[in-house]
C-alpha cells in the first residue's frame, strides 16, 4: 500500500532518461521518469491511456500533430494508441499514470 521512493531503483533507459515504477495494480500504474536536459522520450504509442504531470523542468510535448511546451504543474492526457513523445528543454521529471498498468514495464 505504501512505497518509499528512496527504496525504488532506477531503470536506465539510455540517452539521459531513467524511470522508477512507483506503484501499480492491474488497473493503473504510477511511474516517475527523470530526464536530463535535451533527453528525448521518442515518439511512440501503446494501448494504454496515459496522463503525464510535470513535477520539475520544461518539456516540448507532442501528441499526434499537436506540440506544446509544458512546465512544472502542467499535465497532458494521451488516449490509447495515439503517438506521443517529449524533448526535455530543462532537466526535469514527469509522473506518468497509465491505465491499465504497463505489463511490459515489469517483465
Amino acid at each position: 500500500m505504501f512505497t518509499k521512493n528512496a527504496d525504488i531503483p532506477y531503470t536506465e533507459l539510455g540517452g539521459g532518461v531513467r524511470r522508477k515504477i512507483l506503484s501499480y495494480d492491474k488497473n493503473m500504474m504510477a511511474v516517475q521518469v527523470d530526464f536530463d536536459k535535451d533527453a528525448v522520450g521518442a515518439m511512440h504509442s501503446h494501448p494504454h491511456t496515459q496522463i503525464s504531470y510535470v513535477l520539475e523542468g520544461e518539456f516540448r510535448a507532442t501528441i499526434g500533430d499537436e506540440v506544446r511546451v509544458i512546465v512544472k504543474g502542467d499535465t497532458y492526457i494521451t488516449d490509447a494508441d495515439v503517438p506521443h513523445g517529449v524533448v526535455c528543454l530543462k532537466k526535469g521529471t514527469l509522473l506518468d499514470i497509465f491505465t491499465p498498468m504497463r505489463e511490459d514495464f515489469v517483465k
